[in-house]
Order: C-alpha cells, then sequence, then structure tokens
C-alpha cells in the first residue's frame, strides 16, 4: 500500500538526528561484512571524513571530509597550527561529536609526514585518533 501522507509513516524514519546503524567497512579485507552502530559506527564516520579530501568527491556534500592538500610542502610548525581547527571543523561536521580536543604531535618519524594524536567526544562515549598528514 501507497502512503498517502507523511504523518503514515512510521516517525523512526524521520528521526535523523539518531541515526547511526549503518553498514561495517573491513578496510583490511576490502569488503562491506557487518553492520554497526554506536561508538563503531561513529569511530567509521571519523575515519571516513578523515580521509576524505573535502570539495574533491561529487558524492559528497562541500562539507564533508576534511582539506589537507594545501599542507603538502608547507612547513611541519604551519601544519601543526593548522591541524587542529581542520580536524575540528571537519568532525563537528557529524551531530553524533561533541568535542574534539586534547591535540598532540608526537615526534616525526619519517620526512613527510606529521602524525597528530587527539581524543573524540561522541554521543556514544569518548575515543582516541592519530591521523598521518603528508606535508
Amino acid at each position: 500500500m501507497i502512503p498517502i501522507s507523511v504523518d503514515d509513516f512510521d516517525e523512526r524514519v524521520f528521526n535523523f538526528d539518531s541515526v547511526s546503524f549503518t553498514y561495517g567497512i573491513k578496510y583490511e579485507q576490502n569488503k562491506i561484512k557487518e553492520y554497526i552502530d554506536g561508538l563503531n559506527a561513529v569511530k567509521q564516520a571519523i575515519y571516513k571524513i578523515l580521509m576524505t579530501e573535502r570539495g574533491v568527491f561529487e558524492i559528497y556534500d562541500s562539507k564533508f571530509g576534511i582539506a589537507l592538500s594545501d599542507l603538502f610542502g608547507k612547513s611541519v610548525s604551519y601544519a601543526r597550527s593548522e591541524l587542529p581547527t581542520r580536524i575540528e571543523n571537519a568532525l563537528l561536521y557529524d551531530d553524533r561529536i561533541k568535542k574534539v580536543y586534547d591535540f598532540s604531535f608526537p615526534d616525526v618519524k619519517e620526512k613527510g609526514i606529521l602524525s597528530v594524536k587527539f581524543f573524540v567526544l561522541s554521543v556514544f562515549g569518548e575515543e582516541e585518533f592519530t591521523l598521518e598528514v603528508n606535508i
């Protein structure tokens, strides 16, 4: 039966603010294997946001992802000053993420790669992340 009005739909269909149930990507196997929810879904979203260059892929809107490509060739000190703001702006686009904080920069292990560690507080809990950026 085709619904006659929006009122005929179950209200859970339209509650996008709390949507967290999604497919689970097994990156090491290049497969979608299961469904995930809660903190695992947020962690996967964070990974996808930080691995997507903002404004490059037409499938995503212009606010999804992070702008990192312009840091290539810049100094380490400039990249360190820019990364916290860029990471925070990229991640706070997701309504489930409440705070991005406590940024630290471990020693450079390899020339041209800057590593940054930080914490993310989401509606499902707190998690530590590391991002490596080519500069």
